[in-house]
């Protein structure tokens, strides 16, 4: 734990107290690797000081404890950038026409510029440095990062569109990966070196192998290292399966390197739906691609093993209590928004799923048409779906610490809903 501590702080460049003390949110539950690492160990390390948010931070008042603290750095998961970037987009649909103007402007110069900041280029356009002034350090003031250095997520996967709406805002959210196994990180970005949908190259002194790869060259990724761990506790049939005879511990993650050594992670082998055909389908790229097509779904979960077809679970954008933290039937801003722009007066979950609200479900099947179309083959097209009446939450189980998918808790839950799906012959529309 110590050593990982040292080579993960010095990897990204953490400085030392005695030069210059970095400060830091801690917000994840303590029992977890990530708040582990971040806020104890490397913490003890390099002298860094660690502020506490409230019990509630992940039901609304992270946002608050960053703009009292302003950490020089930060990790978010993937759930907490995502609803940053929810509320700013509601905020931004409250501004002014000119506002919006300037707004799309200024994102449009950010993210064409940090894409090539990303491959090398130093060049700084002076209507980037314009847009930093007039936008971006506001931006980044409002949501207390405007001292942050290093904006960090793991822990779970996130999307592509939500790493580019903050980019351009001149927020690069730079991805690592690991597993409690791995004491934490394996695999760390770097300002000067990161690409979009990838998790960085190894810490120093760590090793990747891509297990059995196929013809693309995605296998199981396995870790070597001072930071593999040495078991479970009395659990030694558990331990052969986790690490291999030659030390591999064996993640159950897939993925693959590229021509530059970056790692970028295309699924989880528990995760994969295996369809009646025998296809193996990674279900997060689908879910993701969904999410985009369609605004106002919050989350979407893909079922389909053993399955003839894929079907999908899919939850609305929704007003969450604060105290509580338990998903309402309000329809958020930028939902109501959503529903508007389609003629629909819908501001409730309720009445949308009650009326089968015409507007909604036909915007809903269009936007997985429109993913379908993308579709690599026939087996990874969705053909199903149903609006569930409450959203996903930590408060029903749905949702872990980090925010990450429990499926077969929703699996569960939901099984109703999903052996409809292959018992009647309708599909959706």
């Amino acid at each position: 734990l110590t050593w990982t501590a040292a080579v993960a702080a010095r990897f990204i460049m953490l400085r030392d107290a005695r030069d210059k003390q970095e400060e830091v949110v801690s917000y994840l539950p303590l029992s977890h690797i990530a708040a582990q690492m971040c806020d104890i160990w490397a913490a003890m390390t390099l002298g860094v000081q660690v502020y506490f948010a409230q019990p509630d931070a992940l039901k609304g008042s992270l946002v608050e404890t960053l703009r009292e603290v302003r950490p020089t750095a930060f990790l978010g998961v993937p759930r907490v950038w995502e609803k940053m970037e929810e509320k700013m987009k509601s905020v931004g649909m409250k501004a002014s026409a000119f506002r919006r103007k300037v707004a799309a402007w200024a994102k449009g110069v950010g993210l064409q510029t940090n894409l090539k900041k990303m491959d090398g280029c130093s060049e700084e356009p002076v209507n980037f440095r314009l847009a930093r002034q007039l936008v971006y350090r506001k931006v980044r003031k409002a949501i207390g990062l405007d001292r942050c250095t290093k904006c960090y997520t793991g822990a779970a996967p996130i999307t592509r569109e939500t790493l580019e709406f903050f980019l351009s805002l001149n927020i690069p959210v730079l991805e690592l990966y690991g597993m409690s196994e791995s004491s934490g990180p394996h695999t760390i970005s770097l300002p000067h070196a990161f690409k979009l949908g990838s998790c960085g190259k190894e810490l120093s002194g760590c090793h990747t192998l891509i297990h059995k790869p196929d013809k693309d060259g995605i296998g199981e990724i396995c870790f070597s290292g001072r930071h593999v761990f040495m078991g479970y506790l009395n659990m030694e049939d558990k331990t052969k399966e986790a690490i291999d005879q030659d030390g591999w511990l064996h993640s159950g993650d897939l993925g693959k390197h590229d021509k530059d050594g970056f790692l970028f992670i295309t699924g989880r082998i528990k995760e994969l739906i295996i369809t009646a055909g025998g296809e193996n389908i990674p279900p997060v790229p689908i879910e993701d691609a969904v999410k985009n097509a369609v605004p106002i779904i919050s989350n979407a979960m893909l079922v389909g093993d053993k399955a003839k077809f894929l079907s999908m679970l899919l939850t609305l954008k929704c007003v969450v209590d604060a105290e509580t933290g338990e998903p309402g039937d309000d329809l958020t801003p930028e939902a109501l928004e959503f529903c508007q722009r389609l003629g629909s007066k819908a501001t409730k979950v309720s009445e949308i799923i009650s009326s089968k609200d015409k507007a909604i479900y036909t915007a809903i099947q269009k936007g997985i048409s429109a993913v379908n179309e993308g579709a690599v083959s026939n087996a990874q097209k969705v053909q199903k779906w149903v609006l569930l009446e409450k959203d996903f939450s930590l408060f029903g189980g749905e949702l872990g610490p980090t925010m990450k998918l429990k499926r077969p808790v929703v699996a569960q839950k939901y099984r109703d809903q999903i052996a409809q799906f292959y018992t009647d012959t309708e599909t959706p529309s």
